[in-house]
């Protein structure tokens, strides 16, 4: 497969005319099974009441933004000493989906092949092409090359938090797994910012060990 057709594959990640204040349901699905498992059914449903979520979603579309931003929020608050760890689940369990059912498989062949200073930066486009699916409402950029930040404003996940320490485990989750995966097993993402903490935005560096 010849490199100068990635450009067109990365056009098929995109997501035109998305509406404003939606969020890909995973943001909210890969969390069920986790919770079930560390915490039981019931938290489940307590989180789930908690948010006003009455139905979950059937996975065909997006969904708004705000019941997920409010069950973000039940999971961190009911469950501080396992929200971490739920979070990082969920999270790396949306991007096992994404692999599975969003990039399609030529370019993940050609994304592993490539050189990865070149991946990298390819991957970095395909996600911000398809920024919504993580960031809803909020903004999403890159930043820097070397090492690479992935920036989120406006965060809605974690809208109207305060904390002294980094929190969107769910967000470096999922870029995380996608750069282990699709550039390099020895990647690392990191959140060196974070707007709960006062920070302009949400900063997720990108390295490789």
């Amino acid at each position: 497969m010849e490199r100068n057709n990635f450009p067109k594959m990365l056009k098929m990640l995109s997501a035109p005319n998305t509406p404003a204040g939606v969020i890909g349901p995973n943001a909210l699905t890969q969390f069920l099974d986790p919770i079930d498992r560390q915490c039981g059914p019931d938290v489940r449903k307590t989180l789930l009441k908690t948010a006003s979520i009455a139905a979950l979603p059937d996975m065909s579309g997006l969904i708004p933004e705000g019941p997920v931003a409010r069950f973000h929020q039940a999971v961190r608050r009911t469950l501080p000493h396992f929200a971490e760890q739920l979070c990082r689940q969920a999270g790396t369990g949306t991007a096992d989906y994404v692999l599975q059912h969003r990039i399609p498989k030529p370019a993940q062949f050609v994304l592993r092949h490539l050189p990865p200073p070149v991946s990298a930066k390819l991957l970095a486009k395909a996600i911000a092409r398809n920024a919504w699916t993580f960031s809803g409402s909020g903004q999403f950029q890159i930043s820097s090359k070397d090492p690479l930040v992935l920036k989120l404003f406006d965060n809605p996940l974690i809208a109207g938090e305060v904390s002294q320490a980094p929190i969107c485990f769910w967000n470096t989750a999922v870029f995380e797994r996608l750069y282990q995966v699709l550039v390099n097993p020895a990647a690392r993402v990191k959140e060196t910012s974070c707007m709960a903490c006062g920070d302009p935005s949400c900063d997720f560096e990108v390295t490789f060990r």
